[in-house]
């Protein structure tokens, strides 16, 4: 066998996490190669929700704008109906994704970039197109075969799915992005917890134009329940927009402790008419396909060299819209801890981190994507569907909310306080945006972890407190605005302090040259290069003006200072250190 090719890192999978990987590393200027056993990215619109964190992640990769041109935007995302079909009843709406007045605030002071509606299909093509721009060599129709670790790196045997052809690659890492039935994550027998195919569903893409049915309330999810429906048990589906107001995919369920469904087209185009409540509608099929909502979580996302993202180590239903967002935050966490340990800058335990930070995200977005459908539960006893199973007696139940007696008058009570439960899976914005990271990558300053004013999963509480991500607010630089999360990432760390801490950029540029790190320091006050405009950044910095607050390029906290002690330089050198793992000796100090 001829010699492996070589490189640094090894992606193996080209979806959310392994092109999101592919795309840090190249902007990072680090040597990789992606394989991928399919053709070309997404052919289906699988995952869609955009969060914030992820847009503004892709913001600090330059390619917001790239998002923005392809995605619908928040505003027509947010009217989610509950009916009986899109031409029956309305059961009632949830105003999702930020979109409450109450809640615009919440998700307008909390981050630069907006969240968005974007089909996998057309976000795929711009993380790998932007990635293989910037140097990624990508390999399509190349599937994963195995590997072999050794104290130096892993050898990677793949094959060309074209000609057959088996080969050798050799990385110093690797990166198994593979999905929720990953291959390596069980070559390197990464351990689990929960189980998979708890239940049954099948996605149907569709084209229609059902604009006069939902412009006038735009939503991504309408939510259709059908007593009676011959699959699904109570007939709960989900007509879920992918581009507005004609392309469409249908999430239906089945029972899988039974032969898996048939699902021709004459048979697609039933369930889509039976949902919309129109059967003159003119229905293209595009696909149908059969998956299974998992409940399952990796507590270890390491094995020696290889480490797994994404899919491949937290695998759930798409409820909250996290699994693609989780996945490219992943490899955000995981990219630049790698270009460090590779270029020198940081020792090899900084890759332990990796573990200690995402597991635990990994963990609570498993378990909140699955008690998000729990709490349908409540929904259907408010509507007494669950009291019977006799589909008349189920539609004469959910009729009778409308009645004028004191039974309708409760029932009303209880679905009004059911849909409010809802939140937990439509406007969790402390889930999305308020990870706070504990591991070695992140020094503490001695105070205890911030409280929670308001629910921490609805609420997002902005802390500089080491381990959480950056707050944003707007500074002013030459009249225009920018953010404090624009003067940070960009593959390095960063320093802000205020006026009476100028100190601080030299200590910062004497530690830089030690440690062969790059920090750019921002000064923040009248007269500097950034001014804090409506003084929110004073509101939100948590320490004194003299202070700083040391940010790490996946715009996380990595430590920060009270007040300018009397050596700087002492200070920020030590933190830096321990953050990066390398142990201070008598010359570097």
């Amino acid at each position: 066998m001829t010699d492996p090719t070589t490189t640094d890192v090894l992606v193996i999978g080209s979806g959310p996490a392994g092109g999101a990987a592919a795309l840090f590393l190249a902007t990072y200027g680090v040597e990789h190669i992606v394989v991928t056993k399919h053709r070309w990215t997404a052919n289906t619109p699988r995952a869609h929700i955009t969060n914030q964190r992820t847009v503004e992640i892709l913001r600090d990769m330059g390619i917001e704008d790239d998002v923005r041109a392809r995605a619908v935007p928040s505003d027509l995302m947010g009217d989610t109906v509950f009916c009986s079909s899109l031409a029956g009843d309305e059961i009632g709406r949830v105003r999702t994704w930020g979109t409450h007045p109450a809640r615009r605030a919440d998700y307008t002071l909390a981050s630069p970039s907006d969240n968005c509606d974007l089909p996998q299909t057309l976000l795929e093509p711009i993380l790998v197109g932007a990635a293989a721009e910037r140097g990624s060599r990508i390999r399509f129709d190349t599937e994963y075969v195995g590997l072999v670790q050794d104290e130096d790196g892993v050898t990677v045997t793949v094959r060309d799915r074209l000609n057959g052809h088996t080969y050798r690659i050799r990385a110093k890492y690797v990166i198994g992005a593979d999905g929720g039935r990953s291959q390596v994550a069980r070559d390197v027998g990464l351990p689990f917890e929960g189980r998979m195919d708890v239940a049954g569903s099948m996605n149907i893409v569709f084209h229609a134009d059902l604009s006069r049915f939902v412009e006038h309330r735009p939503s991504v999810l309408y939510w259709v329940l059908q007593p009676g429906s011959d699959i699904g048990g109570i007939g709960m589906g989900l007509v879920r927009m992918v581009r507005p107001w004609d392309e469409w995919l249908v999430v239906w369920g089945y029972d899988n402790t039974q032969p898996p469904p048939e699902i021709d087209d004459a048979a697609a185009t039933r369930i889509v008419h039976d949902l919309v409540g129109d059967d003159t509608v003119p229905v293209t099929i595009r696909s149908t396909s059969l998956w299974g909502n998992n409940k399952s979580f990796a507590t270890r996302y390491r094995a020696g060299r290889v480490f797994c993202a994404g899919d491949a180590v937290h695998r759930h239903p798409p409820s909250n819209g996290l699994g693609s967002n989780t996945s490219v935050q992943d490899s955000y966490n995981l990219a630049w801890k790698l270009a460090a340990v590779l270029s020198g800058q940081a020792g090899e335990g900084l890759l332990d981190s990796y573990d200690a930070e995402r597991v635990p995200v990994g963990e609570q977005i498993v378990l909140r994507a699955n008690r998000s459908i729990e709490e349908f539960g409540p929904i259907f006893d408010a509507l007494g569907v669950t009291a019977t199973d006799d589909p008349q007696r189920q539609l004469a139940a959910m009729r009778a909310r409308g009645d004028d007696t004191p039974q309708a008058a409760q029932q009303r009570v209880a679905l009004r306080k059911a849909l409010e439960l809802k939140d937990y899976e439509f406007n969790a914005h402390g889930v999305e945006l308020g990870q706070r990271y504990r591991s070695g990558a992140v020094v503490g300053d001695g105070t205890p972890e911030p409280g929670y004013v308001r629910d921490p999963q609805l609420y997002y509480h902005p802390t500089t407190w080491p381990g959480a991500r950056l707050p944003h607010c707007w500074l002013g630089r030459g009249g225009h605005r920018v953010s404090t999360h624009d003067l940070a990432g960009k593959g390095r760390f960063s320093l802000l302090t205020g006026v009476p801490g100028s100190r601080w950029a030299e200590a910062a540029a004497t530690a830089a040259r030690t440690l062969g790190v790059t920090v750019a320091t921002h000064v923040i006050g009248p007269g500097r290069e950034h001014e804090d405009l409506y003084e929110d950044w004073a509101r939100l910095r948590e320490v004194e003006e003299s202070g700083a607050v040391l940010v790490r390029p996946d715009l996380h906290v990595g430590w920060r200072a009270h007040r300018l002690p009397d050596d700087p330089h002492g200070a920020l050198l030590d933190a830096l250190s321990r953050l990066l793992a390398r142990p201070l000796t008598r010359e570097t100090r």
